[in-house]
């Protein structure tokens, strides 16, 4: 890795002297960052040479984000929810991996949901107008291009160290908001905004302390944000349907890449990259820590560690998702067999568990309660369960006072999916686990049975065996819609597939 000059300060002090072929920048600048203990610092020379004989940044606006009137749209209807008062939404920071190095940066989900934004540190503020309504106001890191010296000596926001920011005036014409500002305003305006009777402020909490440290915390009335903001991720518009059906389709194809490697795959950790690849060339990343858990591994239901051999024989739980570059995720499961084929008794844990999925997606339906899908599935796994002499009353398992098969289970079959894997999370509990299904919902059916290596209530036969079958619904006006739907789900489709995936591999 390369390392930037050690000159903070000297930089602090040479960025006051304007370039003669480039003109000061009007936007106020943020202070440089602190230098790495390995770095050196630069002569005058350097800092003189370094800021003359740039060509002139161009002048020209970007164009509009290609969804920006949605987005305008969404902030329109979360002012609604708020008439005459001033709502703070940040989008985070980036946060340290190691030392002074840094985790990719994801934008947080409210605030990108509300302006297409993903660049760290921005804040969204809708401030209320006289008359009614807001004007949206957009924090962002200023550019100042080649008038200032940090351009080069910033090792956190200069634009040589990790490219240029959009810039205030560019920023307002791209996500087409009201206005753009600095962040070096940011703090005066919060403290503006601090005891003002007649401006009662939200704040969506846990995303930036700055902020959270500026406006004191109004717990009841900062929450109710958070879960209006959820509550509004609940139904899906057409784009966004759309948006999660290209990052479905991309994690079959990473599913298909798993597979066509599958032969010689020795460790979970080959899976684990192998997906990646796909994730990181057709969408953003992952969208979560990839599950690649074979043999008994698939029996811990956040396997991600993903350091245990690929054997023949036994069974793949490969959970995973492409994360779309507008930040949507898929989320599928499929048990895959190492060998191409399931044993018998792989097929008959699996093909319980298939049952349980097929009955449950058939319980996704406008005005059923978001549990019953839920509900369907554990009766169903129970009976087979029974079935097989490992429970040895179902009717008494089901029991609320029981639910004796959670030992094998563990898990509702249900989630909301959109921006967040587990999306919605903030949502009041009667709009979203006792809430009733609505047009427009996606939500995941996931079933599984784990069967622990040392549990003694099963049958030695099945120990080890874990299996879950997860697929990605929307929920529509008379039923549901399986976006997942072309990925293979039978014990024997699943088993052609890989056929053809070999073969193909073969060419």
């Amino acid at each position: 890795m390369t390392t930037q000059s050690e000159a903070a300060q000297a930089a602090s002090e040479t960025a006051a002297q304007p370039s003669a072929a480039q003109p000061v920048t009007s936007e106020p600048q943020a202070a440089p960052a602190k230098p790495a203990s390995h770095d050196t610092v630069p002569p005058p020379a350097l800092l003189d040479f370094m800021m003359k004989r740039w060509k002139p940044a161009s002048r020209k606006l970007p164009p509009k984000l290609k969804f920006a009137d949605a987005y305008r749209a969404r902030r329109k209807a979360l002012s609604q929810l708020f008439p005459g008062e001033t709502l703070v939404i940040p989008t985070g920071h980036e946060k340290v991996r190691a030392n002074d190095t840094y985790y990719r940066f994801r934008p947080g989900t409210d605030f990108y949901y509300l302006t297409g934004n993903t660049e760290p540190d921005s804040v969204l503020v809708l401030q209320p107008k006289e008359g009614g309504g807001h004007t949206d106001i957009l924090f962002v890191e200023p550019n100042p291009g080649r008038s200032d010296a940090t351009f080069f000596t910033d090792r956190v926001k200069g634009e040589l160290w990790v490219g240029p920011r959009l810039g205030v005036k560019e920023s307002q014409a791209r996500f087409a908001v009201d206005e753009a500002r600095g962040l070096p305003e940011l703090k005066a305006f919060l403290e503006g905004l601090h005891g003002a009777v007649s401006r009662p402020t939200r704040v969506l909490r846990g995303f930036s302390g700055k902020v959270d440290d500026v406006i004191p915390a109004q717990a009841e009335r900062d929450k109710a944000l958070a879960q209006a903001l959820s509550e509004m991720r609940l139904i899906k518009d057409a784009q966004e349907i759309r948006e999660l059906q290209a990052a479905i389709d991309s994690t079959q194809r990473g599913f298909e890449d798993v597979i066509a490697n599958l032969k010689s795959t020795k460790t979970e950790r080959t899976v684990e990259g192998v997906f990646g690849l796909r994730a990181r060339v057709e969408g953003n990343d992952v969208g979560y820590g990839t599950i690649a858990a074979a043999g008994s591994h698939a029996c811990v239901l956040h396997w991600t560690r993903n350091d245990g051999p690929v054997k023949k024989g036994e069974l793949l739980l490969l959970d995973a998702g492409v994360e779309g570059h507008n930040l949507y995720t898929a989320d599928i499961t499929r048990t895959l067999p190492v060998s191409g084929k399931f044993s018998k008794e792989q097929r008959e844990i699996y093909e319980l568990v298939f049952e349980a999925q097929e009955k449950s997606i058939a319980a996704v339906k406008p005005g059923n309660d978001f549990m019953e899908p839920n509900r369907v599935a554990m009766r169903v796994l129970a009976s087979g369960l029974e079935r097989l002499g490992i429970l040895e009353d179902a009717e008494e398992a089901l029991k609320d006072e029981h639910q004796f098969y959670k030992r094998y289970s563990l898990h509702n079959v249900s989630h909301m999916l959109g921006l967040d894997v587990h999306d919605c999370a903030q949502a009041r509990q009667e709009a979203y686990k006792y809430g009733k299904l609505k047009a427009g919902m996606v939500l995941t059916v996931e079933p599984g049975l784990y069967f622990q290596t040392d549990d003694l209530t099963v049958p030695a036969r099945y120990r080890g065996i874990g299996v879950r079958i997860e697929d990605d619904v929307v929920v529509t006006a008379r039923g549901c819609k399986v976006l997942s739907g072309g990925i293979p789900r039978t014990a024997k489709d699943v088993e052609a597939w890989i056929k053809r995936v070999w073969a193909k591999a073969k060419k």
